[in-house]
């Protein structure tokens, strides 16, 4: 199969742009690999319906249209993994190694949060069809709401100021060669590559699931994306069973 290519478009202002890719696939006007950056973002979707906050065209607020073939319903970690390689690639060339992806895709800088994805799946029946791929990077922004609990840009972190839309438009090619470069069998080394630069590994935590707050250590992430941790027991969680308590 050929390898996925993508336009990419320059947008000045959009609600969302996820909204905007979703519904320019629905209208068949995409193709696997297209790109849609957005200057300013009204309302930016983050994980579990919070909204994501940018600065007017500092930062990087994209969303790729990808139609997954080699990975199969039950193996959506697997284009998380990928993607969040691909804003660890980007962030930490200028960053650094105290660069970090913290479960299951934020991109982190020692302590705080640099960047975040938000992966939304189109299924018919039992077949994935295509996933939306938005990616949220702190760059330029030095202030930011009082709300936000830990944001880093990499302005705070060099000194110095970025091209947004160069950086964007990289982001995008990186995406794109992690995903082309992708099989099942090089899996296992993708899956090693991510916990090698996973968030707190080998490191106590807290973690909350429903009213509870409890220690423990982190061990990795499985093969289907669950966090894997010990204390009294080994345990494993899925995405949205546990949060991070900072």
């Amino acid at each position: 199969m050929s390898p996925i290519t993508g336009s990419f478009t320059i947008l000045d202002s959009v609600d969302s742009t996820n909204n905007y890719a979703m519904a320019r696939m629905h209208e068949g006007m995409a193709k696997s690999g297209d790109c849609y950056y957005a200057i300013t973002q009204t309302a930016g979707k983050g994980q579990r319906g919070r909204h994501w906050q940018s600065g007017e065209g500092q930062n990087i607020a994209l969303s790729i249209v990808i139609e997954p073939f080699k990975a199969k319903l039950l193996q959506q970690f697997q284009l998380s993994a990928l993607v969040a390689l691909a804003g660890f690639d980007l962030f930490s060339q200028f960053a650094g190694d105290e660069t970090t992806i913290k479960w299951p895709n934020d991109i982190y800088w020692r302590d705080r949060k640099a960047g975040g994805i938000l992966i939304e799946n189109v299924l018919r029946g039992n077949e994935w069809k295509w996933s939306i791929v938005g990616i949220g990077i702190n760059i330029n922004q030095i202030a930011f709401d009082s709300s936000l609990q830990n944001p880093v840009s990499l302005k705070q972190i060099t000194g110095k100021d970025f091209d947004v839309v160069e950086l964007a438009k990289e982001l995008h090619q990186l995406v794109l060669k992690r995903i082309n470069e992708f099989s099942v069998e090089n899996y296992a080394q993708i899956l090693t590559e991510y916990n090698q630069y996973l968030y707190k590994l080998n490191k106590k935590v807290k973690l909350k699931q429903e009213n509870k707050v409890f220690e423990t250590l982190i061990k990795g992430v499985s093969p289907h994306g669950q966090l894997l941790t010990m204390d009294v027991l080994e345990n494993h969680f899925d995405f949205g069973e546990v949060e991070w308590v900072l």
